[in-house]
């Protein structure tokens, strides 16, 4: 199961959150968000606050986390292509999560222009609310342009309401209730479920996650 933990930006507390295991880093580039993270002017241009991140997984503490680093995934909304390629390129992202009203035209130019000069092989992940099965047939359109989707649900988690679910594209759940719910998630059982995305219930400020609270969860989604 991929565990995705969203809304970071202090370098610190993602270097304890991937010693957890965790796959994905979510980094919110959505400039109204309270854990939007910035990116500051310098002599050699726009650069990223903390660098590139690059510190978080320096060879004195890489060998402290268990698995492979985690893949970094941007989240975006409505925001000029130009700014999106910026961020992929400053903060080496490996995923783009797109929240807006993005097209399918407007994902493939994307693509086209990240894959393969700028981020051979990057993966693009489109969000959708979702509180009914009428709500996933929005998401067909995309099934042949996105590599994932991530369903946001407006629900307490019911795992019936994925029955219906039939395409290729695999998917990732988010609510604001999911962090009390690690054993309704096991127990779906469609194939497409690829995982989780953990979002704010961890926080103790925006930004920065209660490292062993998250840690509890996973203890219990695995």
């Amino acid at each position: 199961m991929i565990i995705k933990v969203c809304g970071m930006r202090d370098a610190v507390n993602i270097q304890k959150v991937s010693q957890l295991g965790v796959d994905w880093i979510g980094l919110n580039f959505c400039p109204g968000s309270p854990q939007y993270v910035r990116q500051i002017s310098s002599n050699a241009g726009i650069i990223p606050d903390y660098g590139s991140l690059d510190n978080v997984y320096t060879k004195d503490n890489t060998s402290q986390i268990s698995h492979q680093k985690p893949l970094l995934c941007g989240i975006f909304a409505d925001d000029m292509p130009q700014n999106i390629v910026t961020r992929v390129v400053n903060f080496h992202l490996d995923i783009v999560q797109l929240d807006g009203e993005e097209s399918p035209v407007m994902i493939d130019n994307l693509r086209k222009t990240l894959d393969p000069d700028i981020h051979a092989g990057i993966k693009i992940m489109k969000s959708f609310t979702v509180s009914s099965q009428d709500d996933l047939k929005i998401c067909k359109e995309y099934v042949e342009h996105t590599d994932y989707f991530l369903f946001k649900l407006e629900t307490l988690f019911d795992k019936s309401l994925f029955s219906e679910y039939k395409e290729d594209v695999p998917f990732l759940l988010s609510d604001n209730a999911i962090t009390t719910e690690a054993e309704s998630i096991k127990s779906l059982s469609c194939p497409q479920f690829l995982g989780v995305s953990i979002d704010c219930g961890f926080d103790t400020e925006s930004g920065l996650k209660d490292v062993e609270s998250l840690k509890r969860f996973l203890e219990k989604l695995h």
